[in-house]
C-alpha cells in the first residue's frame, strides 16, 4: 500500500506487507539467526535455562505455540468468553522469551509495498466515508465547547487512516463471501438513525447485516479516539497525528471530559446493537485499555525492565480493541466458533505487530513522516519500549537509564545512541513481521477464505488486502 499508512502501523498491508520483508524473514517460520560456530554447535535438550538462550527460531516457535494454546475457547457464552479471556492472560503472556533473539548480520527493511495487492482503502473508502460522517453526526451535543472538544479528531485532515474501521470492515466482506461490494445507499437505508434492531422493511438482509457492521466499525473507531485523547494527557503529548493535541489546544480537563463523552457514545452505540456476545467482547476491550495504561503508569523497576510486561502491556492497550472488535464482526455476521477464533486471532497478532513497528519508527522516523514526535520520544517520556529492551542486554548504561526512565541531562540521547548502534530496531522489526505473518495465517485459516478461493471476488480482494 503505496501511502503513509505504509510507514506507520498499519504498513503491514495489512499483514502480508509487513511478513513480506526483504532479507533473512521467512513467511514460513520466525525469522532464524545466521550461521555461527555458536548456533552450529549441537543444542541441548531444552530446559528453562537453555529455553531462554536458545535461537530466535526456537524461541519464537516455544512462545507462539503457547500462545495459540493458551488462547481463550470462544465455544461457550458470552459471559464464559470472557471469563476464559481474563484467566488465560497469564499463561498467554509468561511463555514470551525471556531474552531477546540473537543478533542478526543484516538489516531487514520493513515490507514495500505489494503491487499486486489491493489498496485496502481503497475496497471499503465509500463505506468508510459514511462512518465517518455517521461518527460525527452521533457526537453532536447540547454543550457546544464539549461537542467541539469531541469533534477535534473527526475535523477534516485530522481524522487518521481509520485503519481500525477498514479492517472491520474489509473483515466482513471475507466472512460474508460476497461477490460484490456492498450497494451504499440500501447499507444506509438498512440502518435507522438511533436503533440499528428497528429493521427497515425495504432493506434486504445482507445490507442490513452490513449496517449493524459499520455500526461496530463506528464503535471501535470511537473508543480508539477516546483512548488517544485519554493517553495524550497521561503522556503530557503536544501533537497527535500532526496538529496540537486537545490537550494543548485546550486543557488537560477538557480533553479527560472529551474522552469520556465519547466512550458514552460508543457505549449507547453498543448497547443498540443489543448483541450479548458483542457487548462483553466490546467491554472486554474497555476494561484492558484502562489496565494496560495503569500497568504503563505504575511499573516498578522490575516490570519495567520486563518483556512479559510489556508483551501483556501491548495486549492490553493495542492488540485488544483489534482482536475483540474482529472477533465481534463475526458474532454479527454469525460466524462458527471457529471463524470467531481465527478472526480473534488475526486482529490480535495484527495489533501486536501494529506496536511492535510503531516502536520500532519511534527509532529512525521524524515527526514530519509519522504525524508525531520520533527520535526516541518514548524514551523522553520514561517508556522502555521493546528496541530498548533488546538493546539493554548488552548495555549495563542502558539498563541503569531505563531503570530510572531515562531521567537526568542527555540520558535520552545517550540512549538512543546506544539503541540505534546495535541490532536491537531490527530485532523488533523482524518479530513485527513474524506476528504479521501469523495474521496473515489466521485469516487464511477462516473456513470462508476457502470457500472465496476463486480470484475476482470482492471477498477474496479483501481477503488479500488484508
Amino acid at each position: 500500500v503505496n501511502h503513509s499508512v505504509a510507514v506507520y502501523g498499519g504498513a503491514l498491508s495489512f499483514s502480508s506487507h509487513a511478513a513480506l520483508c526483504e532479507g533473512s524473514v521467512s513467511l514460513a517460520s520466525p525469522p532464524s539467526p545466521p550461521p555461527s560456530s555458536a548456533a552450529s554447535a549441537q543444542p541441548s535438550p531444552p530446559t528453562p535455562q537453555t529455553i531462554r538462550t536458545n535461537t530466535l527460531q526456537y524461541t519464537q516457535r516455544r512462545c507462539f505455540t503457547s500462545l495459540a494454546a493458551n488462547a481463550p475457547d470462544l465455544r461457550g457464552d458470552s459471559a464464559a468468553v470472557s471469563s476464559s479471556s481474563s484467566s488465560s492472560l497469564n499463561g498467554l503472556f509468561s511463555c514470551l522469551p525471556h531474552q531477546a533473539p540473537p543478533p542478526c548480520n543484516s538489516r531487514t527493511p520493513l515490507a514495500k509495498p505489494n503491487p499486486q495487492a489491493h489498496d485496502p482503502f481503497a475496497l471499503v473508502r465509500d463505506e468508510i466515508s459514511n462512518v465517518g460522517e455517521r461518527m460525527r453526526r452521533s457526537i453532536v451535543t447540547d454543550v457546544p465547547m464539549l461537542g467541539d472538544a469531541a469533534d477535534y479528531f473527526f475535523a477534516q485532515g485530522a481524522s487518521g487512516k481509520r485503519v481500525r474501521p477498514t479492517v472491520l470492515l474489509l473483515l466482513a466482506s471475507v466472512l460474508s463471501g460476497s461477490e460484490r461490494p456492498p450497494n451504499v445507499a440500501d447499507v444506509d437505508r438498512a440502518a435507522p438513525a438511533a436503533h440499528l434492531t428497528a429493521v427497515d422493511e425495504t432493506a434486504d438482509a445482507p445490507s442490513y447485516l452490513r449496517s449493524r457492521q459499520q455500526r461496530l466499525a463506528e464503535i471501535t473507531e470511537l473508543i480508539h479516539v477516546a483512548s488517544l485523547l485519554h493517553d495524550d494527557v497521561v503522556d503530557g503529548a503536544d501533537t497527535r497525528r500532526g496538529v496540537a493535541s486537545l490537550n494543548a489546544h485546550a486543557s488537560n480537563k477538557l480533553a479527560v471530559l472529551a474522552g469520556d463523552f465519547l466512550l458514552a457514545r460508543a457505549s449507547v452505540q453498543l448497547a443498540n446493537l443489543r448483541d450479548p456476545d458483542v457487548i462483553v467482547l466490546l467491554s472486554t476491550v474497555l476494561e484492558h485499555l484502562v489496565a494496560g495504561e495503569v500497568m504503563q503508569l505504575n511499573a516498578d523497576r522490575t516490570e519495567r525492565l520486563s518483556y512479559d510486561h510489556y508483551m501483556k502491556k501491548t495486549y492490553y492497550k493495542t492488540a485488544s480493541l483489534l482482536a475483540h472488535s474482529c472477533e465481534a464482526v463475526a458474532v454479527l455476521g454469525g460466524a462458527t466458533a471457529e471463524e470467531r477464533r481465527s478472526a480473534h486471532l488475526y486482529g490480535k497478532h495484527l495489533g501486536i505487530a501494529f506496536q511492535l513497528v510503531d516502536d520500532a519508527l519511534d527509532f529512525d522516523v521524524d515527526n514530519a513522516e509519522l504525524g508525531k514526535p520520533g527520535g526516541g520520544a518514548d524514551m523522553a517520556n520514561g517508556l522502555v519500549t521493546l528496541p530498548v529492551l533488546y538493546a539493554m542486554e548488552g548495555s549495563d548504561e542502558l539498563r541503569a537509564m531505563a531503570s530510572n526512565k531515562f531521567r537526568g541531562d542527555g540520558a535520552v540521547a545517550r540512549a538512543l545512541e546506544i539503541v540505534l548502534s546495535g541490532d536491537a530496531v531490527e530485532r523488533t522489526r523482524q518479530l513485527a513481521a513474524y506476528h504479521a505473518t501469523m495474521a496473515r495465517d489466521a485469516c487464511m485459516s477462516l473456513p470462508c477464505s476457502r470457500r472465496v478461493a476463486q480470484t475476482g471476488t470482492h471477498a477474496t480482494r479483501c481477503r488479500d488486502a488484508l
